[in-house]
């Protein structure tokens, strides 16, 4: 039995289903395997992706851990979880490499690619302002268009401590100067963003940071809703944040002993338009354990054949 010693993890409730189709060989066959994730919701569609697999393998996966990055880095790390399919690189390189990097684990692969971020508004605002990056909100009539505590500056709804994000964004803050002018609300993200959205359709204007893939940016649609606004720059546009891809990070010890689950690893490739339309559901209040393995059985039914040929390789490799 693996212990989480001193990490604070919260365990999420499995669903039982029919699995998917299985091989006639199951290399991991009497192998337990513990996944972990971060606390946000919207990683489940891709973790139940590759919990199908492993169980396709013959794997028992025990139910999903869930704990903030630094603490997901550190179970990997420590063997106390297997893998978790929620590393996000750049934006998690520290947490990586102050939990022990490649000694330890390893980025077995960016199995979603072109995960945006960065800080936006409402288009209204941006037009009759013309502000298209966040250091403009250093004069204070700007960031007073922002506020809604009545302090007189910008209300950013911004990132929870420990995602990561959260430190690029006070970085900025310190960079451009806007501590006396922008406020970075933390806490409960989804909660924040839900009164963030309550604002706008009251005609509120509003600055949030947000990334994809993420249902946030089908209610507050890009181009139509709302802009994308950097941070001050010369020439082309610099949105402040990386690009990053989302890799299946997997304790060393774990690869070793298990080839199979190795090379399905390697193998997952997933577009984040699927990873998108996932978040709608979840949007759309199909939040339940049950929900998230049925968005996930779907995605493979309609891409049985490459499914199918990832767990057919797996089992080769064992």
């Amino acid at each position: 039995m693996k212990h989480l010693a001193q990490l604070a993890l919260t365990t999420a409730l499995a669903a039982t289903f029919a699995l998917p189709a299985m091989s006639a060989d199951h290399p991991g066959k009497g192998v337990s395997v513990s996944p972990i994730k971060g606390s946000p919701a919207n990683a489940w569609f891709q973790h139940m992706v590759v919990q199908l697999g492993l169980e396709a393998l013959g794997y028992q996966v025990e139910e999903t851990l869930e704990a903030d990055f630094p603490a997901v880095h550190l179970a990997v790390a420590s063997g106390d979880a297997d893998y978790t399919f929620n590393h996000w690189k750049p934006l998690h390189n520290d947490f990586f490499g102050k939990s022990g990097g490649e000694a330890v684990m390893t980025r077995v692969n960016a199995a979603i690619t072109g995960a945006g971020q960065g800080y936006f508004i409402d288009k209204k605002t941006a037009e009759a302002h013309g502000i298209t990056n966040i250091g403009q909100l250093s004069d204070p009539e700007l960031a007073a268009l922002f506020d809604s505590d009545g302090d007189g500056r910008a209300n950013l709804s911004g990132c929870n401590p420990g995602w990561g994000c959260e430190l690029t964004i006070e970085d900025h803050l310190d960079e451009y100067k806007l501590r006396d002018a922008v406020q970075h609300d933390q806490g409960s993200y989804f909660a924040i963003m839900a009164d963030t959205i309550t604002r706008y359709n009251e005609g509120g204007a509003i600055l949030y940071y947000t990334w994809t893939p993420n249902w946030i940016s089908d209610v507050l649609v890009p181009g139509e809703d709302v802009v994308q606004i950097g941070v001050p720059t010369e020439g082309e546009f610099d949105a402040g944040f990386a690009v990053n891809d989302v890799y299946i990070v997997a304790n060393n010890a774990f690869l070793e002993e298990n080839p199979a689950a190795a090379k399905f690893f390697e193998l997952v490739d997933i577009p984040i338009s699927a990873v998108n339309a996932a978040q709608v559901k979840l949007l759309d209040g199909e939040n339940t354990q049950e929900d998230f393995r049925r968005h996930a059985q779907d995605w493979i039914s309609v891409n049985q054949a490459q499914f199918d040929a990832w767990v057919a390789e797996a089992v080769t490799a064992n």
